[in-house]
């Protein structure tokens, strides 16, 4: 395999770019473990009271995700994240008002690699979220699992991570006043295994938790497509049916993380590596479905707002597809 490496005249920009991506890639990918390493190897050094005192503040600390979490604005403005947005380049798009006075549920689509569309537009401030809708505060639901890793949780949750699970998510969604949006990635894991560029499927057909979540708090819907989120990484040929989908699926019933086989580019060099290609992301916000508040709805009125919900994506799909690159023979699939 012919190599082509990266030019040695690359602008300082371009590098601080790269620089961002990296360290947000090794952060999902990599520092997790390092940290949970870490506090046991301390354990056993003379800095042994650095891992019991945070094992206390752990302790004390425990629902902190679960209730609304730690965000810290601030960290969410660094220049370190608009350097991030610009390496693919990254935009949200706006197409109708959100009332601040209501709680929302946005549901993002499709998930990807390690949506990167959500960290970056939901995250940050690098897109400007706060200026397009103001009065807004975002939550991302992340895997539960995550916010087990010391130190690395209080990380995740300077940013906005909480955990996807219902507690975390009815705990804002409660919140008297409005102006909480909690952003799922519908498809979860599951979905990041059909995760490659040409790929315009997300895995909804059955997914209707956040449908019930939202009936059940009167939160309005809104559907959120990002178009290109499946063109920043390869994946290894894993289609239904072969023994590496199968193998994968096994271990996300398990572990309850998917475990995609993805490559891209690398960091001097462009013919292979981890990190995303530098292709646009545009970040589509639809506009918001009413939704009643009913804490006990029914299977009948369940399904008619997923249907709704589905409609109103395929048709933000169709809308904007056009503009993004997309065919105009392609059309939004349901799995």
């Amino acid at each position: 395999m012919k190599i082509e490496f990266a030019p040695r005249n690359v602008p300082l920009d371009r590098r601080l770019q790269t620089a961002a991506v990296l360290q947000w890639v090794f952060s999902f990918l990599c520092l997790a473990q390092i940290c949970l390493a870490l506090f046991f190897i301390l354990l056993f050094t003379r800095f042994w009271l650095i891992s019991v005192l945070y094992a206390v503040w752990w302790f004390w600390d425990w629902e902190t995700p679960s209730k609304g979490g730690r965000k810290i604005p601030y960290l969410c403005n660094i220049p370190l994240w608009d350097y991030m947005r610009q390496y693919f380049p990254i935009k949200l798009v706006k197409t109708a008002d959100l009332d601040s006075r209501q709680n929302y549920i946005l549901g993002f689509h499709p998930h990807g690699i390690l949506v990167a569309g959500a960290f970056t537009n939901f995250c940050t401030g690098a897109t400007g979220f706060s200026t397009l809708f103001p009065g807004l505060n975002t939550y991302l639901l992340m895997l539960p699992l995550w916010f087990r890793a010391p130190f690395f949780r209080d990380y995740i949750m300077c940013a906005g991570l909480i955990p996807s699970d219902k507690e975390s998510a009815s705990y804002l969604l409660r919140r008297k006043g409005g102006g909480n949006a909690v952003v799922i990635a519908v498809g979860g894991a599951p979905e990041a295994l059909d995760a490659r560029p040409g790929a315009y499927c997300v895995l909804l057909t059955q997914k209707k938790g956040f449908i019930k979540l939202a009936m059940e708090h009167g939160a309005h819907l809104v559907p959120v497509y990002s178009f290109g989120e499946n063109e920043v990484f390869d994946q290894v040929e894993n289609r239904r049916g072969t023994w590496l989908r199968w193998i994968q699926e096994r271990l996300q019933s398990v572990m309850g993380i998917s475990l995609p086989l993805f490559h891209a580019r690398g960091v001097f060099q462009y013919s292979f590596g981890l990190m995303p290609y530098r292709k646009p992301i545009n970040t589509v916000v639809g506009k918001p479905i009413r939704v009643e508040k009913c804490e006990k709805p029914s299977a009948d009125d369940l399904d008619a707002l997923h249907q709704l919900y589905m409609d109103e994506l395929s048709k933000l799909f169709e809308e904007h597809k056009g503009k993004y690159g997309v065919p105009e023979d392609t059309h939004l699939s349901f799995i």
